[in-house]
């Protein structure tokens, strides 16, 4: 596959807490174990907020699945980085140095500018990475790839369906998914992310991000159709050629069997 042929990176990552930083930084001097820690930011989280969610800024990578999209919105391959041992030093590396490996393709995420960009940017600066061509922070302002209105370099459909934060989407990608007939989420949450990591099964949460990138895919495409970028029936084209394309892998990768047995097809009022 030639590099020039991706046009487009739809992502999405999977995180946990790190439970040193969190007991160094939340309760230092208190002899809390790594987990220990964890559980009580946690519980602190729930009585405050009504959710566990630790913040990203105390969160490192433990699933990165990219989607490479060439500019005619195929889909050319799914992958998951640094399979099958899932280090999140070498993920990080991964994913910007394949960004400027691809030529800088449009990163794709579902309300990534709020957590999964901004969690792989600081992984950069944990593990002491070179990202330049991402922070050119010296470019006019409207070429900054960070820049929030900045579509061509990343194309957040959560910015797109709310018109960049004005209004609040209500049932995030699974409900965008399922608006499409696709399946959204199915046995595993979000919020079960850090209690399957404590059980190490790293594996499962990498097949749960899997699925997200191919709801996040979907999405994308439809998204496409509203920006009048390709026409419905192109989409619909594109749909069974990735049907055919996860059909074709499910001796590889059972989930994606998982993912066709909850698979619907979209109610076309114009047909």
């Amino acid at each position: 596959m030639a590099s020039s042929a991706v046009k487009f990176l739809v992502f999405d990552v999977e995180s946990v807490a790190d439970g040193t930083l969190v007991a160094k930084v939340r309760y230092p001097g208190e002899g809390l174990a790594p987990s220990e820690a964890v559980q009580r930011f946690r519980e602190e989280l729930i009585e405050k907020t009504g959710s566990d969610f630790i913040p990203y800024t105390f969160q490192v990578p433990v699933s990165i699945v990219v989607a490479k999209v060439d500019a005619g919105y195929g889909l050319i391959d799914l992958v998951a980085l640094d399979d099958p041992e899932f280090r999140s030093h070498v993920m990080t590396k991964h994913f910007w140095i394949g960004w400027e490996a691809y030529h800088r393709p449009t990163l794709v995420t579902f309300n990534g500018r709020t957590f999964d960009v901004p969690l792989l940017e600081l992984a950069a600066f944990r593990y002491g990475l070179n990202v330049p061509g991402w922070f050119n922070v010296h470019d006019k302002s409207w070429e900054q790839h960070r820049g929030r209105y900045n579509l061509q370099a990343h194309f957040d459909l959560h910015d797109v369906l709310t018109n960049f934060g004005a209004t609040r989407f209500h049932g995030g990608l699974s409900l965008a998914a399922n608006l499409l007939g696709k399946p959204g989420k199915m046995e595993v949450q979000g919020h079960m992310v850090q209690d399957l990591f404590d059980e190490g099964k790293l594996e499962q949460i990498n097949d749960y991000c899997r699925c997200d990138v191919l709801d996040t895919y979907f999405v994308f495409l439809r998204s496409a159709v509203l920006l009048g970028r390709i026409s419905l029936e192109r989409e619909q084209e594109l749909l069974e050629t990735a049907k055919s394309w996860l059909t074709e892998r499910v001796d590889q990768r059972p989930v994606f069997q998982q993912y066709l047995d909850h698979w619907g097809d979209w109610e076309n009022p114009w047909s």
